[in-house]
């Protein structure tokens, strides 16, 4: 595309345009090159939009609010866990719903590498039987491909339909969360993730440990004694009453206007969530918002016939060597409210750097409404840098 640019260019010089009107010129005609490119791309997949994508498109204002939710518990501090039988989380919860991210790798090195158990417990804090009631069920094979992992356990998650699963526990009791995790043996440097939602009756408590292949999670739990302190490293770890967002434009966008971007989960215009570790309550922080859900609404119109891409790329590629690759994974709903789980991309593991981009979805004008409303639930992706930008690009789809 860029030869063809500096072909437009060169042409107009050749027919005497001024400097002003020459730029102009050169503007539209690589506007209808981007657009054509993005038409002619394959919904969910990586298109190439070279010399386009930038950080500084216009922001989308917004407003956000907490939803009802359930209680948030994420498990990323450390996210190496180096000891080989410890617990790497606790955290009590009350009666009602409880939402558990577990993202924790098997980091033992020393004095060598040695397989382990990463599982997640609960106890009975109650003095009644309790009932467990599973919601949502997100659980994958230990492995290396944290990306592969992060964009599965979402479209797990979103896809998730549990019914009839409830436990009793008796008072005092300790039952594996997920017995999944009680099967699998973890090799060094594989991640352990599980993504669940589920209900409890009576008060409990929650943990994540480490311990030896052969040793069931309840077991292990009632002879582990060390905790191991947080660092408020990685995303961190902790309780947090903020597990959902509703977000929605301030203004409703007009394809007349150009190209905007809405950014969430930054830590600057959308600050990180903040709870508390432990049964000593101290501060913290989910540096990433992993594992919250953002229910979107954007509410837009077309005075000039266009259409709406919704594209995303991996605007951090350049920060360092942690940054080099982006996959997520969303959920969106068209006009009439059906769903549909999409992982980004879809013809590729992740999207590395500019000139790449992921086409999400593409929307088209209703010429019998005079606003319209994309609706989508996001959440930053596990394994990638964040901000992930949403950007929509006016389309000409005639």
């Amino acid at each position: 595309m860029i030869k063809n640019v500096i072909k437009a260019a060169l042409l107009c010089a050749v027919m005497g345009y001024t400097q002003e009107s020459m730029a102009q010129s050169v503007a539209n005609y690589a506007n209808t090159q981007i657009q054509q490119i993005i038409k002619q791309g394959k919904i969910g997949s990586i298109i190439k939009l070279d010399g386009f994508l930038r950080t500084d498109f216009p922001k989308i204002g917004f407003t956000q609010r907490v939803m009802p939710g359930p209680q948030f518990i994420i498990s990323d501090d450390p996210e190496y866990i180096r000891v080989p039988e410890a617990i790497a989380l606790q955290e009590d919860v009350v009666p009602g719903a409880v939402r558990l991210y577990v993202y924790n790798v098997n980091g033992v090195k020393e004095p060598q590498k040695i397989t382990r158990k990463i599982t997640a417990v609960i106890k009975n804090t109650g003095k009644e039987v309790m009932s467990i009631r599973m919601l949502k069920y997100s659980s994958q094979k230990p492995s290396t491909n944290y990306f592969e992992i992060g964009k599965k356990g979402l479209e797990d998650y979103f896809s998730s339909i549990v019914q009839n699963d409830v436990r009793k526990v008796q008072p005092g009791e300790v039952i594996a969360i997920d017995e999944q995790l009680e099967k699998n043996v973890v090799g060094y440097d594989e991640l352990v993730h599980g993504f669940y939602e589920f209900v409890v009756d009576q008060p409990a408590q929650i943990s994540v440990l480490q311990t030896a292949p052969e040793n069931s999670g309840p077991k292990a739990f009632a002879n582990i004694k060390n905790i191991i302190p947080h660092s408020h490293g990685n995303a961190g770890r902790g309780l947090f009453g903020v597990s959902n967002y509703a977000v929605a434009s301030k203004d409703t966008l007009d394809t007349k206007n150009g190209i905007s971007q809405l950014i969430i989960a930054d830590g600057n215009d959308d600050p990180w969530i903040t709870g508390t570790i432990g049964a000593d309550k101290a501060y913290a922080r989910n540096a990433g918002n992993y594992g919250v859900l953002y229910n979107t609404k954007i509410k837009w119109k077309s005075t000039d016939g266009k259409g709406l891409a919704l594209i995303t790329w991996n605007s951090r590629s350049a920060d360092n060597q942690w940054c080099g690759g982006m996959g997520l994974t969303m959920e969106l709903f068209d006009n009439k409210g059906n769903k549909v789980v999409r992982q980004l991309p879809n013809n590729a593991l992740i999207t590395k750097a500019a000139p790449e981009a992921i086409l999400v979805e593409i929307y088209k004008p209703d010429p019998t409404k005079a606003v319209q409303e994309i609706n989508f639930t996001y959440s930053p992706p596990g394994a990638s840098c964040l901000p992930t930008p949403l950007i929509l690009v006016p389309v000409d789809l005639k």
